[in-house]
């Protein structure tokens, strides 16, 4: 998978290559320009075949000496480009001054181009803070609005000499935080506190805030350049590469720091095995008649995505209404906890799910025991909310092969505290994330977390983590419909029942969600998710 740095990492992985005198900070930053460059007219290649006009918003730090690169180019390339300054030129860092004297044009003051009437320009680079910024920017609230209502109207042409920039930032939008996706608070607007883009362009590696939070809708469509660090190995923040050694030398990082993008998985195959119980037994926990929807859903779920056998366990009274919707999957009815003791004393089953649509008295009932048979097992739903009132009791039974699956509003009732935290503005940077919550989240529960949503994040107690992102060319918001966590769940369920180890099972079941959404299209119920899985298998030659 695709590891995602903060800035803190970032900076480190920088300073350890400049340390070992692999690159000098100037050659750093020239690399980071001509990736821009090569971004853009990738992204336009109209923009790359005549001349332009270019406005280029530089700030006060290394992310402005980026921007005096891009605008020399481009002029170099014969745009018209004009330059605005965010700050006082003689406190630039060193490498930033530089560029800016090899600009060698005009540069106005970005406070007055704000305050300007039209953006009169085809294109509009954004590089005035990047992941450097560590709070909101009242004086530029009004840059940030217009680039707003930039990017929401970009098809229209209405008000400007050459119509709508395309806006693009270096690194990330100004404003957002790189490490959470959050927006630093400006008091001016209270709707909008950082740059939107159409484009942003990463170096090295992506960022955690291009996909949790605000910051993949601010980014608009996020592209990672290469300045030239891949043989570089990631140092430990805050230390520095041995002297006279490279920066490959350093210790490496624990995993518990590390934030990986999941992306496809390759291990899915069933391996040459030959017998049903080689892929293992889900039980599902079902509720009373007229409830059991939502298990059912989990139950295809699991059967699709490989399980070898998979049964429902519903009330008594349910048992003719479920036999009537259930076909290969087998039905065993459970009215109590002696049932389920009875039923679990079978140990070929070996992955359990508890929760959609069990009701929370039933949950309170049988979660116990389901929990003491120290099986593989998702809990969802009902099996969490039943909870809330103590989820320490809760945490008290769990073992380290369950996963939780909170939505956000399952987040809140278990996690509180945590809960309170992540929905804080953002005063200051590094901002409290999604990662880091769901991280303290697996370590207070001592099981993988699967915190739900558009940016889903996954944490185990030893602090890996990562994010599957339903962003950019992988936007699914037809995800967003009744049973489709269940149908998750369930997911999770079949690949625990096929022996998957519970942080690769929630990594593979959700990245396998957004595939199945994106497979179908507009229009997805939940009942189409596992039916699509043959043709996502197919294209992943599985």
């Amino acid at each position: 998978m695709t590891e995602l740095l903060t800035a803190a990492q970032m900076r480190a992985i920088e300073q350890a290559a400049i340390d070992s005198g692999e690159v000098t900070g100037l050659e750093l930053m020239e690399r980071a320009g001509k990736g821009v460059v090569e971004a853009i007219f990738e992204e336009w290649p109209e923009l790359a075949k005549t001349s332009h006009k270019a406005v280029v918003l530089c700030g006060p730090g290394n992310n402005g000496g980026d921007g005096f690169v891009v605008a020399r180019l481009l002029k170099e390339w014969g745009w018209e480009v004009e330059v605005f300054l965010y700050g006082d030129a003689e406190k630039l860092p060193p490498d930033a001054r530089v560029n800016y004297e090899r600009w060698e044009g005009h540069v106005g003051d970005v406070l007055t181009y704000q305050a300007s009437k039209g953006w009169g320009c085809d294109l509009l680079i954004d590089a005035l803070f990047g992941t450097g910024l560590t709070r909101g920017i009242k004086p530029l609230g009004d840059l940030f609005w217009n680039m707003g209502d930039m990017v929401d109207c970009f098809e229209i042409e209405w008000g400007h000499k050459r119509g709508r920039p395309a806006i693009v930032a270096i690194d990330i939008p100004s404003g957002v935080c790189s490490d959470s996706g959050k927006e630093f608070p400006n008091e001016e607007h209270w709707t909008r506190f950082s740059a939107h883009a159409h484009l942003s362009v990463s170096f090295h590696s992506g960022k955690p805030g291009h996909y949790l939070g605000d910051g993949s809708e601010n980014a608009g469509k996020c592209v990672v350049k290469s300045i030239g660090l891949e043989g570089s190995r990631r140092p430990r923040v805050g230390m520095k590469s041995p002297p006279g050694g490279a920066a490959e030398d350093c210790p490496a990082v624990p995993p518990g720091e590390i934030v990986k993008l999941v992306d496809q998985p390759n291990w899915l195959d069933k391996l040459g095995k030959d017998h049903k119980y080689s892929y293992g037994h889900a039980l599902i926990l079902s509720g009373p008649p007229g409830k059991g929807g939502a298990a059912r859903l989990t139950a295809r779920g699991a059967l699709r995505i490989g399980a070898g056998l998979v049964t429902v366990a519903p009330t008594p009274g349910a048992l003719q209404e479920n036999a009537a919707r259930l076909d290969a999957i087998m039905l065993s009815p459970v009215g109590d906890a002696p049932t389920l003791e009875t039923v679990l004393a079978d140990e070929r089953l070996n992955a359990l799910c508890i929760g959609p649509g069990l009701g929370q008295e039933r949950a309170r009932e049988l979660v116990p025991v389901a929990l003491a048979a120290k099986r593989a097992t998702v809990l969802d739903a009902d099996a969490l909310t039943a909870y809330a009132s103590n989820p320490a009791e809760l945490f008290g039974m769990l073992h380290e092969t369950c996963v939780l699956t909170p939505h956000a509003g399952e987040f809140v009732r278990l996690f509180p505290d945590i809960a309170d935290k992540l929905n804080a503005p953002a005063t200051k940077g590094p901002a409290y994330s999604k990662v880091d919550a769901t991280r303290e989240a697996a370590a207070r529960a001592g099981c993988v977390v699967l915190f739900k949503g558009p940016d889903t994040v996954i944490a185990a107690p030893d602090g890996r983590c990562s994010i599957n992102s339903a962003a950019y060319e992988r936007s699914a918001p037809w995800l967003a419909t009744a049973g489709s966590g269940d149908v998750l769940a369930g997911f999770i369920t079949g690949l625990l029942a096929r022996g998957f180890n519970p942080m690769k099972a929630a990594e593979s079941a959700a990245w396998l969600h957004v595939e199945c959404a994106l497979s179908f299209g507009p229009g997805l119920i939940a009942e189409d998710l596992p039916e699509a899985l043959p043709e996502v298998f197919r294209k992943l030659d599985i």
